[in-house]
Parts: C-alpha cells; structure tokens; sequence
C-alpha cells in the first residue's frame, strides 16, 4: 500500500487529510505519511497559495470553520520535495472536521455561514487537485 501510495501522488496524486482534534492524532498521520515520505516535513499553508485561490478567494483562515469546541483551525500543507514552490502534494485539515459540514449540511447543526464557507474549501481543494 505505501508503495501504491507513492506511486499514486508521483504521478500527480492529492490527498486531502481531515478531523484531527488533538497531538496524538496529527502525530499518527505525520508518522504514518512519513513511511512512504521519510523526509516529508508538513508546513502551515500560508494564504498566499495557490490552493486557497483556485476557484474561491480565501483570503484569511479566520473564516475556516472550528468544528471542534475550542482553537482555531490550522491547515498543513505537504509539498514535493519540502519545497513550497513546488507541487502540494497534500493537505491536513488540523483542529477541525471540514467533513462534518459537508456531511451534515442540511441538518443545520452548524451555522449555514460556517458550512458555506466549508464548500468554498472543499471546491477549491477539487479544483486545486484536478489542475495541478
């Protein structure tokens, strides 16, 4: 399955990683992604890239939606090579659960702003994916 892994994001591959509330679980990913890239070093995603202006603008984390009690919203960013000039390769969505919005979005068990803003991540994440 690494191997698979591998192969998949060389030949331009992009994972999307969410619902991590505390340590233990980011330290699980990063260990686990870090058997099939030893040298991978997970960054802040800075405002700036990309991924965060592919179809939506999103020009500050403060409207990325808390899904959890307390904290902020943090996401992290792999890249080709740990170089962020190059290909992101994949991205974690920490300290929140993007999914539950999707998922539960005509529940109302969130805010309708919160989940709108949770589609303008997801949709600018399939659009980064299929064009880079």
């Amino acid at each position: 399955e690494l191997a698979g892994l591998k192969a998949y994001i060389a030949k331009g591959g992009f994972l999307i990683f969410d619902d991590f509330r505390n340590s233990n679980e980011w330290y699980n990913l990063e260990a686990q992604m870090n058997r099939v890239f030893p040298q991978a070093r997970w960054v802040d995603m800075p405002m700036d890239h990309p991924i965060f202006h592919s179809f939506y603008d999103i020009d500050s984390m403060a409207i990325i939606p808390q899904y959890y009690d307390s904290g902020s919203a943090m996401l992290r960013g792999l890249f080709e090579d740990n170089d962020p000039k190059k290909r992101l390769i994949a991205i974690a969505n920490f300290n929140t659960d993007m999914s539950e919005f999707w998922e539960f979005s005509d529940t109302g068990i969130k805010a309708m702003g919160d989940t709108n803003e949770a589609f303008k991540l997801g949709v600018n994440y399939i659009i980064y994916g299929i064009t880079h």
